[in-house]
């Protein structure tokens, strides 16, 4: 059976005639199509690179152990490289006929590489060309989403929103309902074709929302967005939270780096204008998205959201998020964000282990979010279901297995009695003589064995800095009482 290609990484691309039209290069292309889309560049002279590429590399070699140009080839384009490089000199002179043909036969462009030009040269060329194509595409995004937030401020917001996404993606952009029919749109009119596909494609993500029903055996918890093609057309769908069953839809002409994202943005702002309206209270917190996506500080919005405390939960398992009696959720890859009302319980959830912040105000939330991944990190490494954060002062903000580990390596040089006297010494606030009261020796002994352990630490004693990093290692140190005293329960 054979090898499924490999998939180009989802970074954004740079055209292949980028690199052609740098003069300093000299690249010239040889064989198979004049464009491709590079995702990045590998240099290698393996017989067969295939197990070594992810695809839409440019892959560089000089054909150090070319023997079979045909397979080569084969090999490099199932891979699915981008494009291959061929350096001459100093094993061949010329690229080499069979592979120019195997290439043109595999649609495989090959480019040659002029003995001047290095290939480090080339790969530094393509991490330039792809910095700036991210640099172009962040910028895009940006733009985007900020004219997309303040078309949902807008007296009419949701055909606002529809115009500006269909704006940004060059091509259609539409709300559909729970049948697949056509609610509101924006942008030039697609074919009846592509129409079609996207109602079906709509049912995927929003079962009910389309002319057929979910496939049997299908999982309980709908992917969020979905795409594909028809025609030519490219065709994605987004699912509304709480929007009863409504779906988002575009079709373009093409996709490029950054639609997706932009997209998103556009559906998590149509999810709150077409929401349901459960009370005051759910209006005044999407006010308050709105109000940060417009750049809003979060002290600004907290009244917003109200005086109540917030808890912070991060979760990780399997299957639909773990329901928390909050709409905020932000879910993917089995792991879950949720962010619940201070005074409602949070508790275990079957198949979710969770880590669960301390209640705090709305201007602290980011604080909240560090806490509860700590939580949920701690709650993974001791197997519980659930982990709360309680406030430990400044030993909470550090992973106790973390600090045992560096504990170790720092005072590894320390055997006894000389650890006993340092750590009596510091507690003790640097006294000789209480220090040898304590320990039952005289005080030059004191002074001979802090001697010794600044000398193998290589550490100024009398540094503050230094005796307090030394203290925590102490404390954090396995086997030592406070190295078992949590910060979660």
């Amino acid at each position: 059976m054979p090898a499924e290609p490999a998939a180009a990484p989802p970074t954004t691309p740079v055209p292949l005639s980028a690199l052609l039209a740098r003069a300093d290069l000299g690249l010239r292309h040889i064989a198979g199509p004049p464009e491709a889309a590079v995702h990045g560049v590998h240099a290698s002279e393996m017989a067969d690179p295939y197990p070594y590429l992810l695809g839409g590399e440019l892959l560089l070699t000089a054909g150090v152990q070319l023997t079979d140009p045909g397979r080569y080839a084969a090999r490099v384009a199932e891979a699915g490289a981008a494009a291959l490089g061929f350096g001459l000199a100093p094993v061949y002179d010329t690229v080499p006929a069979g592979l120019v043909a195997a290439c043109e036969r595999h649609g495989l462009p090959l480019v040659e590489v002029p003995p001047p030009t290095t290939f480090t040269a080339i790969a530094r060329a393509v991490w330039g060309l792809l910095t700036e194509a991210r640099h172009h595409e962040l910028r895009r995004v940006s733009r985007a989403q900020q004219a997309l937030a303040s078309a949902a401020a807008h007296p009419d917001p949701v055909p606002a929103v529809l115009h500006q996404l269909a704006t940004r993606l060059g091509g259609w952009a539409a709300l559909l309902d729970p049948e697949g029919a056509v609610v509101r749109s924006a942008g030039p009119e697609p074919s009846e074709r592509a129409r079609a596909a996207l109602r079906h494609l709509a049912a995927v993500v929003s079962p009910g929302a389309g002319p057929e029903p979910a496939r049997p055996g299908a999982p309980a918890a709908p992917p969020t967005s979905a795409s594909d093609t028809s025609g030519g057309a490219q065709l994605a769908a987004y699912a509304l939270a709480g929007a009863r069953g409504l779906a988002l839809g575009t079709v373009t002409e093409r996709r490029e780096g950054g639609d997706h994202t932009i997209a998103g943005a556009a559906s998590v702002l149509l999810s709150l204008l077409t929401a349901e309206r459960p009370g005051a209270g759910q209006t005044a917190r999407s006010a308050a998205l709105v109000r940060l996506l417009l750049g809003a500080a979060p002290a600004e919005v907290a009244p917003l959201l109200g005086e109540a405390p917030w808890t912070v939960v991060h979760a990780r398992g399997e299957g639909a998020p773990p329901d928390l009696g909050s709409p905020l959720v932000e879910a993917g890859d089995g792991h879950a964000r949720v962010l619940v009302p201070g005074g409602q319980e949070v508790g275990p959830r079957p198949g979710w282990t969770l880590g669960a912040s301390a209640p705090v105000g709305a201007g602290e939330l980011a604080a909240a979010d560090a806490q509860a991944a700590r939580a949920l990190r701690r709650a993974e490494a001791t197997r519980s279901p659930l982990v709360r954060h309680r406030t430990g002062g400044y030993a909470a903000l550090v992973d106790p297995a973390e600090a045992a580990a560096y504990a170790r390596d720092l005072l590894a040089p320390l055997a006894e009695p000389l650890l006993t006297t340092l750590r009596t010494w510091l507690s003790l606030h640097g006294s000789w003589d209480r220090t040898a009261v304590a320990l039952g020796v005289h005080r030059n002994t004191v002074r001979q064995r802090l001697a010794r352990c600044a000398a193998l630490l290589d550490a100024d004693l009398d540094d503050m800095d230094v005796r307090t990093e030394l203290w925590l290692a102490l404390r954090s140190a396995p086997g030592s009482a406070e190295a078992h005293s949590g910060q979660c329960e």
